[in-house]
């Protein structure tokens, strides 16, 4: 096994390589059920470091995914990075047995291996990456599938709500499956990509989901609208849906495609 194979650099491919079967891809090109995403972040100290990534992804890594049924693959970096960028990988997965097929898939690629080990392959004394944070999330019921938006150039807001107890986020969840607030977000506008609960990752209890705009004055006239609809007022308004109870606390980062992004 390879020290840096891009499918056991992360804790989710061991647990699910060892609990799934594996299966052809062919059988799950047509999603019946609520899609998976893995969500890598790449921490990244120097440019060089993020070109050896990018270049991996962008030639080796998304042509091999996209061959194994992975329809979208996007690539992103922060709009405002504090230092180096974080690059921001989200995989679109079928269902769990996609991923285990996938994953298994990439070990016994004599092709990848061998055109990507410059990434795969680098020197513990220069490694191409600090180190990878990976989530596996389960997309909601009411947006079972990823929707990828025109492309264009456009602006991304990755937003993750974190709760206190896994009973406060379930209710929080409820509130887009059932209360209606994943149409409230697409009547105004705002290009939802997906939403999904993690179910393996860090600051766990939490959903994830992606929005996107054409600019930040898109973003605002967005949000402001959104505080303003009588819909979601209607739906914040019930008691057992106040954020003090569900939310503790609540991230945002703006992302940017980048040029080889599938989404």
């Amino acid at each position: 096994m390879k020290r840096r194979s891009f499918v056991k650099s992360t804790l989710l491919t061991g647990v699910t390589a060892t609990v799934l079967p594996a299966m052809s891809y062919a059988t799950e090109t047509a999603p019946k059920t609520a899609e998976y995403y893995e969500l890598r972040v790449y921490s990244l100290k120097s440019p060089e470091q993020q070109k050896l990534v990018e270049n991996f992804l962008k030639d080796t890594a998304i042509p091999a995914l996209n061959r194994l049924g992975v329809k979208h693959v996007g690539v992103f970096t922060e709009m405002k990075p504090e230092s180096q960028t974080r690059l921001f990988v989200l995989i679109q997965f079928n269902s769990l047995a996609h991923f285990s097929s996938v994953t298994e898939s990439f070990d016994t690629d004599a092709q990848l291996q061998t055109k990507g080990a410059a990434y795969l392959n680098a020197p513990a004394a220069s490694p191409a990456y600090e180190r990878i944070e990976s989530s596996l999330l389960k997309a909601f019921v009411h947006m079972p599938h990823l929707e990828a938006p025109e492309n264009k150039a456009r602006i991304f807001e990755l937003r993750q709500y974190q709760s206190a107890t896994e009973a406060a986020g379930k209710k929080k969840i409820e509130m887009f499956n059932d209360q209606g607030e994943i149409d409230v977000f697409k009547r105004l506008g705002f290009k939802p990509v997906f939403w999904g609960e993690t179910v393996i990752g860090p600051q766990r209890p939490n959903l994830t989901y992606m929005i996107t705009f054409d600019d930040m004055e898109a973003k605002s006239a967005h949000w402001k609208a959104f505080g303003s609809d009588p819909e979601w007022k209607k739906i914040s308004a019930v008691p057992e849906y106040a954020d003090a109870l569900l939310v503790n606390k609540i991230t945002s980062t703006m992302l940017v495609p980048t040029a080889y992004s599938q989404i």
